[in-house]
């Protein structure tokens, strides 16, 4: 169930009310109440699940979902507890679900500083919004025009700057989010239908924890479902993104425009050169380092150094380029002889 902090689940609906209203067929189960939408490895009698891709059929078969959401291909391997949906686009469908299921609390009206802070010794600086709920530990400075959104907990002496955002958020002490920075805005996804790409409700959290610094700014977008979670002390430049369901591990260091796509894992002590991309579900191993400018497209082993694009193993990486530039140099010399 989404963090009722930062969601407010709806009244729960029927499988045939949810089906009429996403457009699509029962195939048994209609009388099933649904009041959540979860994972297919994760969802309970309540929670409605769907198979986006056949190789989470294991997921399928071991599901406790009360309803899933299958291609007509998969309706006769859903469990046979559950009640059943059928539909040739299941993902933009359980997104749809998700819509008449849960909804993000708004920042509709602010809560009094009084209300939020722990005692006299935080400093909220002029134009500051905190929405309701928030609460923020004692020692914090909260920088001008900062706007924090309903239930979000900030810790004990942290520094927050100007213009920043921060919703659907826990924060740890003693951290440091510089100007401009975005912490928990809607990660990026968005499944393919009939009527166009549909966006993919985002009903998870961010977690900073205590010493974490995120530079002027950076972007770090809330979980999908589950978290997006900051290692202690881990230290994040200017201008970088770390995309939904990224767990980053401690005492990280990641330069500027340096890009994490959605659900990497890092270990602790990685470090990211300046530019350095890494593709989705990609694993760092701890104390792995990626150069300047690496695009990372596969699983890097613990305390190895990878550059280059697609990034490699530094050595092997290094020898590719002297190659590839001898290479170029004799047809060079060859053309002008």
């Amino acid at each position: 169930m989404p963090d009722p902090r930062f969601f407010q689940t709806l009244s729960p609906l029927t499988v045939a009310a949810l089906a009429e209203h996403i457009g699509e067929e029962v195939a048994r189960g209609g009388e099933v109440v649904i009041s959540a939408v979860a994972p297919l490895s994760t969802a309970d009698r309540g929670a409605i699940a769907f198979l986006g891709d056949r190789k989470f059929a294991s997921a399928l078969a071991e599901t406790q979902a009360g309803c899933v959401i299958v291609p007509s291909s998969a309706v006769d391997a859903a469990p046979a507890g559950a009640a059943v949906i059928v539909s040739g686009e299941a993902q933009a469908a359980w997104a749809r679900a998700s819509a008449l299921l849960h909804q993000p609390i708004r920042l509709d009206r602010a809560a009094s500083v009084a209300d939020a802070v722990e005692d006299d010794s935080v400093v909220i600086e002029p134009g500051v919004v905190l929405g309701e709920g928030v609460r923020i530990g004692r020692g914090t400075r909260i920088g001008a025009n900062t706007v924090v959104g309903p239930g979000v907990q900030i810790g004990r002496d942290c520094l927050i700057g100007s213009n920043v955002s921060i919703g659907f958020a826990l924060l740890g002490d003693r951290v440091k989010l510089l100007s401009g920075a975005r912490i928990g805005e809607a990660g990026f996804g968005a499944a393919a239908s009939r009527a166009g790409p549909v966006d993919i409700p985002q009903l998870g959290r961010v977690i900073l924890q205590d010493g974490v610094t995120v530079g002027a700014n950076s972007c770090i977008d809330r979980g999908a479902y589950g978290d997006t979670v900051i290692g202690e002390n881990t230290k994040i430049d200017n201008l970088v993104m770390i995309g939904h369901n990224c767990v980053i591990g401690r005492n990280n260091l990641m330069a500027g425009h340096a890009g994490l796509a959605g659900s990497v894992t890092t270990g602790d002590n990685c470090i990211f050169g300046g530019r350095a991309g890494v593709g989705d579900h990609i694993t760092i191993g701890e104390g792995a380092r990626v150069a300047a400018g690496g695009g990372v497209l596969a699983d890097i082993p613990p305390g190895e150094t990878w550059s280059g694009y697609p990034a490699k193993p530094l050595r092997q990486s290094l020898r590719e380029a002297i190659w590839l530039a001898k290479q170029a140099s004799q047809k060079k010399g060859a053309k002008e002889s």
